[in-house]
C-alpha cells in the first residue's frame, strides 16, 4: 500500500517503523530534525512542511495513496490536514487520532468522509475501568464477536507450580520473566506466572481469585496521579463508576483546572512538595487501586513504586514505551496502553482488521489474536477445515453455541462459528496466512 502519515511524533514514527515493511510509507512533519532521523533509520520518504499548509501537499500532487493518517498531538492540525488532502491527492481512506471526546459524538467523522476516528483517553481510560470489573485482573480485553475475554492474571498466590483443570477456558499464553509463549497442554504454571486465559469470564473470575489473594476483591477508592487531559479523563470515568476518587498533581494550575473541570467531585491533592507526606495525612494507603496517568513514564513507574511501598497492592502504570513493559511487570505493576501506544494500536489494528476477521496485540505486542466470524452466507460453512500445519506455538479454538472447542483436527464448519487463534507475534505471519487464506 501506499500510505502517508501527517506528523512525526512517537505515534508516527511508530506507525512508520512498522508499516515501512511492506507498505510504502511517506512522512509529512515540519520538524526536520525528526524526519532525518526517520530518514537515517527508515525506508520512508520525507517531506517536511506544514501539515496544514496545501502547499505541502502539492509536493506529492501526482501521487495516490491508499490510506491517509493524520495522528499530530492538535486535533485542529489533524482534521485540517483530512481536507487539504482530499483536494490535493487521490486518498482511498483516511484515518485521524483527536483528543477531544467533542467530536466522538458530533458528525465530523461523515462531514470529512473520515473512515476511522482514534480516540486514544477514551480508550486509555476505558482499560482503566475495566479493571473495576475484574479486580485480580491485570488486563481485560473484550471481543466483538463473542462474549468471551482474555483476561490476564499474576499467579502470585501459588506455592507451587501446578497444572490447571480448564472447563470453558484455557491458558492461552504465559509470560514467564521476559519470555512469552503459548503452553501446551503439559505446561505447568508456575508461581508468579502472568497468564492469559480466553473463554467464559465467570470461570476465569473464579480461578483469578485463586491465584491472587492480595488485591482487594472490589475497588471503590482509587488514587490518580496527574492531572492532566488523561488523568481527568480516567477521574471522570472513575466517578461516573461511583468510585471515591482523589487526583495528585504537583502543579497548581492543573489542579485548578482538574477541580474545575470534575465540578468537585474529586478530591483534588498537590504534591509540589513531594507525596509521602501525602499517603500518611491524606488516608492513601488505605486505596484499593492507584493509577499514574501523567506524560511521564518513568515518574509513573517511580509513583506505583511508592504506593507498593505505602501497601496498596493493585498499583497502574499508564506506559507509552514498550521498552518498560518487561520491567513493570517484573515490579508487579498493571501496565495500561497510554494515549500514543493506544494510538498506534487501534491504527494498525483497523488496518489489518476487517468485518471478517480481526487481529489484536496482547501482552505488550508480543503475542496476537485473530478472529474470524463465519457469517451466514461464508464459504466455508459446511466445509471441512483442516487446521494449520504449525502445530506447536499456536492455540486454535472454534466458539459455538457459547462453548470452547479445541481446533487440533478437521473439523465441519457451522454458520456462526468464530475461529479464533492465539500466537506469539513471531509467528504471527504464518498463522496470519492460514486465516486469510481459509
Amino acid at each position: 500500500m501506499n500510505i502517508i502519515i501527517a506528523g512525526a511524533g512517537r505515534v508516527g514514527f511508530n506507525l512508520a517503523r512498522t508499516l515501512s515493511i511492506g507498505h510504502n510509507v511517506t512522512i509529512i512533519d515540519r520538524n526536520a530534525e525528526a524526519l532525518h532521523r526517520l530518514q537515517e533509520s527508515l525506508d520512508i520518504l520525507p517531506v517536511h512542511g506544514d501539515i496544514e499548509d496545501p502547499q505541502t501537499y502539492r509536493k506529492l500532487i501526482d501521487r495516490s495513496a491508499d490510506l491517509f493518517i493524520a495522528v499530530t498531538d492538535t486535533d485542529e492540525a489533524n482534521l485540517i490536514s483530512t481536507l487539504i488532502v482530499d483536494d490535493t491527492i487521490d486518498v482511498e481512506r483516511k484515518v485521524i487520532r483527536l483528543r477531544n471526546a467533542f467530536f466522538a459524538k458530533s458528525s465530523i467523522r461523515e462531514k470529512l468522509s473520515i473512515d476511522k476516528t482514534v480516540f486514544p483517553l477514551d480508550l486509555t481510560s476505558e482499560t482503566v475501568v475495566m479493571l473495576l470489573e475484574y479486580p485480580k485482573a491485570n488486563n481485560v480485553k473484550s471481543f466483538r464477536h463473542t462474549a468471551f475475554k482474555l483476561i490476564s492474571v499474576w499467579a502470585t498466590s501459588l506455592k507451587e507450580a501446578v497444572r490447571l483443570e480448564t472447563d470453558r477456558f484455557d491458558i492461552v499464553g504465559i509470560e514467564r520473566g521476559k519470555r512469552f509463549f503459548v503452553p501446551d497442554r503439559e505446561t505447568l504454571v508456575e508461581p508468579h506466572d502472568l497468564i492469559y486465559l480466553f473463554g467464559d469470564e465467570e470461570k476465569i473470575r473464579a480461578l483469578c481469585r485463586q491465584f491472587d489473594t492480595e488485591t482487594p476483591r472490589s475497588i471503590d477508592r482509587c488514587i490518580v496521579f496527574g492531572a492532566g487531559d488523561l488523568g481527568i479523563a480516567i477521574a471522570r470515568r472513575l466517578i461516573e463508576n461511583g468510585k471515591d476518587v482523589k487526583l495528585i498533581e504537583k502543579d497548581m494550575k492543573l489542579c485548578e483546572t482538574a477541580d474545575e473541570l470534575l465540578e468537585g467531585e474529586a478530591m483534588t491533592l498537590s504534591c509540589k512538595y513531594g507525596t509521602s507526606e501525602l499517603f500518611e495525612e491524606e488516608g492513601l494507603e488505605y486505596a484499593d487501586m492507584m493509577i499514574a496517568a501523567t506524560d511521564n513514564d518513568e515518574y509513573n513507574i517511580i509513583k506505583c513504586l511508592e504506593a507498593q511501598e505505602h501497601g496498596i497492592h493493585k498499583v497502574v502504570a499508564v506506559n507509552n514505551e514498550r521498552e518498560y513493559y518487561n520491567l513493570m511487570h517484573s515490579l508487579g505493576i498493571v501496565v495500561v496502553r497510554g494515549p500514543k501506544m493506544s494510538a498506534y494500536n487501534a491504527i494498525l489494528e483497523s488496518m489489518y482488521s476487517s468485518g471478517v476477521i480481526m487481529e489484536r496485540k496482547f501482552c505488550g505486542g508480543k503475542a496476537t489474536i485473530f478472529l474470524r466470524n463465519v457469517f451466514r452466507h461464508s464459504h466455508l460453512i459446511d466445509q471441512k477445515v483442516k487446521p494449520p500445519k504449525m502445530k506447536e506455538g499456536i492455540k486454535l479454538y472454534v466458539i459455538r453455541h457459547n462453548e470452547l472447542i479445541d481446533f487440533t483436527e478437521p473439523l465441519l464448519i457451522e454458520e456462526g462459528d468464530v475461529i479464533v487463534g492465539f500466537t506469539a507475534e513471531e509467528d504471527a505471519p504464518k498463522l496470519k496466512v492460514w486465516f486469510y487464506g481459509l
